[in-house]
């Protein structure tokens, strides 16, 4: 059976009409993706291209990028979410907990909603053991969290197709990297059904701004589009929106500001029903339930 065959098409005009909390139009959810770059390893992301195209290792400028946004852009981005009190799903590397305390302590005390997303940031598709790196992802976030995380987003979205069998076998109820619709689906395993949560490769700073080289102001315009039409349609039937950032994206300086502006815009709506992972998987599973 082919990968795709595990989730079913459906029309999104023939979804069952579903009802978010207090009767909203839309649920948004913001994921906060914090990962571990080794300096010694080739990087996942660059900024700069290789001076007379030589690649070079370490990667200092290019590890420097990142790094800078696990000291600097990740509080801004906390202030930005804390001072408006929004429920924020942690995208974390597992060993994030032990590489940036600092930082994964902060969000533990905030609140955040902990999301596995890989032990170390990486591709799963290219590890040598990937039920290993799962569990162990799973077993340090519980260690440092105090309960296991029941949220994942695969680094890159990339899966081969044991991952989401190996997810639900290490207790992962809900799945971002099926950006299919914008409603969750349930996908079957051995272990137990697995649930889609509504994620994007669009309103996503990583695409927006280090893959299309878009200007600082497009994350704003971009996502309250996304909004302004998912919220005209949720009127008829529940529609989730995700905005996914990443603190050495829209966490400097020349780009805060539009993150700013993109959760005033959000907020300053009263159809908006503000979720995180967990909390829209549990709302569309009651809801299915019901209906």
């Amino acid at each position: 059976m082919a990968l795709s065959d595990r989730i079913p098409y459906q029309a999104q005009i023939d979804r069952p009409r579903l009802t978010l909390p207090g009767g909203k139009k839309l649920a948004v959810w913001v994921i906060l993706n914090v990962e571990e770059w080794r300096i010694e390893n080739a990087m996942p992301r660059t900024v700069l291209s290789p001076p007379m195209g030589q690649p070079l290792l370490p990667d200092v400028p290019n590890w420097s990028w990142h790094e800078y946004g696990m000291r600097a852009g990740f509080w801004r981005q906390f202030k930005a979410l804390t001072d408006r009190k929004m429920p924020v799903t942690l995208a974390i590397n597992g060993n994030v907990c032990n590489s940036y305390p600092r930082v994964a302590s902060a969000a533990l005390e905030a609140g955040f909603e902990f999301m596995g997303h890989g032990f170390m940031q990486g591709p799963m598709h290219k590890l040598d053991n990937q039920a290993d790196a799962i569990k162990r992802a799973v077993d340090t976030i519980a260690k440092f969290s105090g309960k296991p995380p029941r949220s994942w987003e695969s680094p890159g979205l990339t899966e081969t197709e044991e991952t989401i069998d190996l997810l639900r076998l290490n207790g992962i109820e809900y799945l971002a990297d099926w950006v299919i619709d914008d409603l969750p689906q349930d996908i079957a395993t051995p272990h137990g059904t697995i649930t889609t949560i509504p994620y994007s490769v669009e309103t996503n700073d990583i695409v927006i701004h280090a893959l299309q080289h878009l200007p600082s102001e497009q994350f704003l315009k971009r996502c309250t589009d996304q909004f302004d039409r998912l919220y005209l349609e949720g009127a008829s039937n529940a529609r989730i929106m995700a905005i996914s950032i990443h603190p050495y994206i829209t966490g400097v300086p020349h780009r805060i500001k539009y993150l700013e502006a993109l959760l005033d815009y959000v907020i300053g709506h009263d159809g908006v029903a503000l979720m995180t992972a967990s909390e829209i998987g549990d709302w569309y599973r009651a809801e299915m339930a019901r209906v």
